[in-house]
């Protein structure tokens, strides 16, 4: 189904599509050639098949992150519905409901000093085992705006120039925690922790289940390169969060309420935009645990 990114003579980013074997018990609309698809045909707060499960998690590997409309589900049927796909990671700083470290909460309001996921980023990379994937559940939504923007990182490799992958090849970055939850929820009541997580990663990391390569450096936890001089590795990294950018691979999700996003945090990043103020946005999170890249 993947296709051919990287053209270095003229545009440097192409995609062909290719031929996908259809969907049985599920309806999958792309939203474009390179990511992004909403699913219909299914009910998540009932129990699933095997078959319902399977295509689920192929959508996944195929669109990078899926989309479903009208879901009506509890707390319980949420994080159910997350762990169909492994175990529940526990965030190491939002707040969350009582008694569901599971769950987070995304909330924004005329009170918020800021809302979540502003800037460009993947969930938690700088955990040692980053999550696999994010399932959120927006129950409130503004009239206009609070759209959220995903990127595919394998569209990112794959479009760099056979020098700049020969260059990255093999290198590893730090993702550190500190700077960004230190102090991030205290508004909520949220006290810090001694330390937070922070981890060495591939800057380009291989896909455990598609065996595809993408760029695993992102604006939010990333800080160095390791093994190469600050004033080079800044600008390798601050080039790729340029690059990564690039509207060709990115898909947009416009939200209504009781709609589920769901993406897979080792093929993407996101950017949550907040450009309804005063208005509110409201929902919730869970995330799956993974592994470490490699």
């Amino acid at each position: 189904m993947q296709g051919s990114l990287a053209d270095n003579a003229g545009p440097r980013y192409r995609h062909v599509a290719g031929e996908s074997a259809p969907y049985e018990t599920i309806t999958v609309d792309k939203l474009t050639p390179i990511i992004g698809a909403e699913i219909g045909g299914i009910d998540l707060s009932s129990p699933l098949s095997n078959r319902q499960q399977d295509e689920i998690h192929r959508a996944l590997a195929e669109n990078l992150v899926i989309f479903f409309r009208d879901q009506h589900l509890s707390p319980a049927q949420h994080m159910a519905f997350g762990r169909l796909f492994g175990d529940l990671h526990l965030h190491p700083a939002a707040p969350y409901e009582a008694g569901m470290p599971e769950m987070m909460i995304i909330h924004s309001d005329k009170n918020s000093p800021r809302a979540n996921g502003e800037g460009w980023h993947t969930d938690v990379s700088c955990d040692v085992e980053p999550p696999m994937g994010s399932i959120l559940h927006i129950k409130k939504c503004p009239p206009k705006g609070g759209d959220t923007l995903f990127a595919s990182m394998y569209a990112a490799y794959e479009a760099l120039s056979d020098r700049m992958k020969k260059y990255l090849e093999g290198m590893t970055a730090i993702h550190d925690g500190e700077h960004v939850y230190r102090g991030l929820f205290k508004g909520l009541g949220v006290a810090d922790k001694p330390v937070y997580p922070r981890a060495e990663h591939p800057v380009v990391r291989t896909h455990p289940v598609t065996g595809r390569k993408g760029l695993y450096v992102n604006a939010g936890f990333t800080t160095s390169l390791v093994g190469v001089p600050r004033d080079e590795g800044d600008a390798i990294i601050h080039y790729l969060y340029r690059h990564m950018e690039n509207p060709l691979f990115q898909c947009r999700f416009r939200w209504r309420e009781n709609s589920i996003a769901f993406w897979d945090n080792r093929c993407t990043q996101h950017r949550a935009m907040w450009d309804y103020w005063p208005n509110t946005r409201s929902g919730h999170r869970v995330t799956v645990k993974g592994d470490k890249p490699f």
